[in-house]
């Protein structure tokens, strides 16, 4: 993974640099449980065919080890979420917060070359 230290602006989005880095995190760590899964449900679909007692009995301590990796991803995606509405909202005001220093920047240059402010209707 490599290390993103500036922040990104796509679609008039910002993404500070942790936050992006937090992001790949979270979304390799999921892409790593899907494929552990991936085998889980392999290994699992052969013992069921197997119908043997000892694969069988497998199978719970198997589908028991499946069902925490479904509950895990589902707790990533829902931090992944709200970090990700945190990042929007930060960006958001930042954005908002340049209009403001910008507009009031050109009211000033307005003003102070004699011009009036139209106001709009």
């Amino acid at each position: 993974m490599e290390a993103y230290t500036s922040s990104s602006q796509e679609n008039g989005c910002v993404i500070d640099g942790m936050a992006w880095q937090k992001f790949q995190k979270n979304f390799s760590e999921v892409q790593n449980i899907l494929n552990q899964n991936r085998i889980l449900i392999n290994e699992i679909n052969l013992n069921h065919e197997s119908k043997e007692h000892e694969n069988l009995t497998r199978n719970v301590t198997l589908l028991r080890e499946l069902n925490g990796n479904i509950t895990r991803v589902m707790q990533l995606y829902t931090n992944l979420s709200g970090e990700f509405l945190k990042s929007m909202e930060a960006s958001s005001e930042e954005s908002t917060a340049t209009l403001n220093t910008e507009s009031a920047s050109a009211i000033e240059t307005q003003m102070s070359s004699g011009q009036k402010r139209i106001r709009p209707m």
